[in-house]
């Protein structure tokens, strides 16, 4: 084992780590105001809907893969696009909304 490996071993580590806070600092902070917990929830939930949608909509015939995982990727690939074209819409409807003010 030289030091390449210790180095990708202790980024990975890393990794993990900051992973878990930056998913059990929020959910910490948010056990104080119950509110906030139950608006995250509904953003997951319709995230959900959204990717459970793309998994319908997403056709199965990749060659080179299975049918579950090219329905998965398919279905990745139109939650990208929904989740960015909403970030469009919601960053032009901000701008004009303050142009409008």
């Amino acid at each position: 084992m030289d030091i390449i490996d210790i180095g990708i071993f202790a980024s990975y580590a890393l990794i993990v780590l900051c992973a878990i806070a930056a998913i059990g600092m929020p959910l910490v902070q948010s056990f104080g105001d119950p509110k906030s917990l139950v608006k995250s929830g509904i953003g997951v939930g319709i995230l959900v809907v959204v990717f459970v949608i793309g998994y319908v909509i997403a056709d199965g015939n990749a060659e080179g893969t299975t049918y579950a995982t090219s329905k998965y990727v398919g279905a990745g690939i139109i939650t990208t696009y929904v989740c960015f074209f909403a970030a469009i819409l919601g960053i032009l409807f901000t701008e004009i909304s303050k142009i409008i003010r």
